[in-house]
């Protein structure tokens, strides 16, 4: 199974539609239509725990679901960064903490039948509120309007069920990043 073709069938300014024309496993040419995005190398996602193991959660309205949207923060690579420095990045625009410590703890495809899109999951340790400096230095994005939860890792689960009580939807890769990070934490003894 291969592919053999593929055509743009329509391109904004950050995602373009295309058509892959593959060879299946039976030897048959077929049809796959898909998005891609512009001019970006992959998405990062930052899974922020405190000192105090707190984990920082953004809200964010999201158009494309018409309502606010609980998420771990997260960014585009479309600055020509490794994805590290991406996340370092993101984390500070999103929510103007950093942290010494960044383990990749996952990467993968975030929605294998619709786009190529790739993800480098983070689990940013020890994560401290940034000097106003670094903050000024990488703002949150004009587009984004973000409000930080923090809460107890272990109480998360009660943080996101009351968010979802509240009409909030919860990013569904959220839980898996959850588990990931206490996997570690367990993993380690911490």
């Amino acid at each position: 199974m291969q592919i053999t073709d593929k055509k743009i069938c329509w391109q904004g300014s950050f995602l373009r539609t295309i058509i892959l024309t593959y060879t299946d496993h039976t030897g048959n040419l077929r049809d796959w239509e898909a998005v891609e995005r512009i001019n970006c190398n992959g998405v990062v996602a930052i899974i922020p725990v405190t000192a105090d193991k707190e984990a920082l959660l953004v809200r964010q309205f999201r158009p494309v679901v018409n309502n606010f949207v609980i998420e771990f923060p997260a960014g585009l690579n479309d600055k020509g960064e490794n994805t590290l420095d991406a996340a370092k990045r993101e984390l500070i625009e999103e929510t103007g903490y950093s942290a010494k410590d960044f383990i990749l703890i996952a990467k993968g495809p975030l929605s294998s039948g619709m786009s190529a899109e790739m993800m480098d999951v983070f689990l940013a340790k020890n994560a401290f509120l940034a000097p106003l400096q670094l903050q000024a230095l990488y703002k949150i994005e004009e587009t984004e309007s973000i409000e930080i939860i923090k809460t107890p890792l272990r109480k998360v689960y009660y943080t996101l069920e009351d968010c979802r009580k509240k009409g909030d939807f919860i990013d569904l890769k959220i839980y898996g990043f959850i588990e990931l990070a206490k996997a570690y934490y367990k993993h380690h003894g911490e």
